[in-house]
């Protein structure tokens, strides 16, 4: 059975499940394309899919006919031509009277409206009866198989590649927009698809913002700096946390530095199948604040990793997410002082016979080096 094949059963008992007869995948926003792509193959941005007890169909305009019919296999491809109210009745034709789910988190209220007005163009008798739900498919996809995990893989090493290759160069003199760009140049001329997100650089202070976004301004001797970026080959993304010093690092940086990595490596030994996030989380944040930093971690300690750079699980203070065997999820305590800057330390990591596998393998500091 085909990996996509696979995947399309399992959606159907997941439907069963719940007592639904279809499910229609119909907006282009946000999750949409991703798990059109996880169920299909299909990578065009463009094309509605409706799974049945029966049948897979997916439907999209003639820029990807061929493609579609190249990649989704398991389907049977709809050639719509015009916008959805020249097709869409065929699409949904036979489901009269049916609970068809639609990913209520990923519809616009506007293109509920459409699709409702055409459905009311039919018959009463054989218009089907819209169902909204939430994480059908991002509930599969939150367990990776070997397959994706090697993928997953793949992004991660060049991530880790491209990291140490750049950080190695790394000068007074350069600026954050610098390190960003040799970063992203090296996973395009190393075959990556791109960066997996616009990577951070934060330098001194500006590093105290967990999201800060990279600047004109220049790196100075001593100071920290903090380096998230990601990479995404075939669908499938990484990520990856770093914080380097320019030179030597002075004794706040060393003291901080040590706490995260303490915090870190804690919550990797420990975290084990079964746990919520909300445990795993603690078991870092517990570290940090014993160390007298709890208020400066302020962001969870991971969030799952796939075909987008955050999917479930969640790891954080308020997550009830169930950790289990396959998942995938970064483990990245941080510290983060306003007007000092920030030390924040990712990984990848993998739950396997219960316990964390590391993906990543990228340098970082150790205690014997600060």
């Amino acid at each position: 059975m085909s990996v996509t094949k696979d995947r399309i059963e399992r959606l159907r008992e997941k439907l069963a499940e719940h007592k639904l007869d279809a499910l229609l995948i119909m907006s282009p926003e946000t999750a949409s394309p991703v798990n059109r792509r996880y169920l299909t193959g299909f990578t065009g941005t463009s094309g509605y899919l409706l799974v049945t007890a029966d049948e897979a169909v997916l439907a999209t305009d003639s820029r990807y006919w061929e493609q579609a019919e190249r990649q989704a296999p398991e389907c049977r491809v709809l050639r719509a031509v015009g916008g959805f109210d020249q097709w869409l009745l065929d699409l949904l034709r036979g489901l009269g009277g049916k609970r068809v789910a639609f990913e209520a988190a990923h519809v616009t209220y506007h293109t509920h409206r459409q699709i409702r007005k055409e459905i009311q163009k039919l018959p009463e008798e054989e218009r089907p009866k819209l169902a909204p739900t939430v994480n059908l498919v991002e509930g599969l996809r939150v367990i990776k198989d070997a397959e994706e995990i090697a993928a997953i893989q793949r992004a991660i090493d060049l991530g880790d590649e491209a990291f140490t290759e750049v950080a190695k160069r790394i000068e007074p003199g350069w600026t954050e927009k610098q390190v960003a760009w040799e970063i992203e140049k090296y996973v395009r001329e190393h075959r990556g698809d791109g960066v997996s997100f616009p990577t951070i650089v934060g330098g001194g202070p500006w590093g105290a913002q967990p999201h800060c976004y990279p600047r004109d301004k220049e790196l100075k001797e001593g100071e920290g700096i903090v380096i998230d970026m990601g990479v995404e080959i075939d669908g499938y993304v990484s990520d990856l946390t770093r914080t380097i010093v320019l030179g030597k690092p002075d004794d706040m940086f060393k003291k901080v530095y040590d706490i995260v990595l303490a915090a870190q490596q804690t919550a990797i030994e420990l975290v084990e199948e079964g746990m919520t996030g909300e445990d795993a989380h603690m078991l870092a944040h517990n570290v940090i604040e014993e160390a007298g930093y709890g208020d400066d971690f302020g962001h969870g300690l991971g969030h799952g990793v796939g075909m987008q750079v955050h999917e479930g699980p969640r790891v954080a203070k308020t997550s009830n997410d169930k950790l289990r065997d396959g998942m995938v999820f970064t483990i990245e305590p941080g510290i983060y002082l306003t007007e000092w800057g920030g030390v924040r330390i990712e990984d990848i990591v993998v739950m396997e016979n219960g316990k964390a596998r590391v993906m990543s393998h990228a340098p970082k500091l150790t205690t014997a080096e600060l």
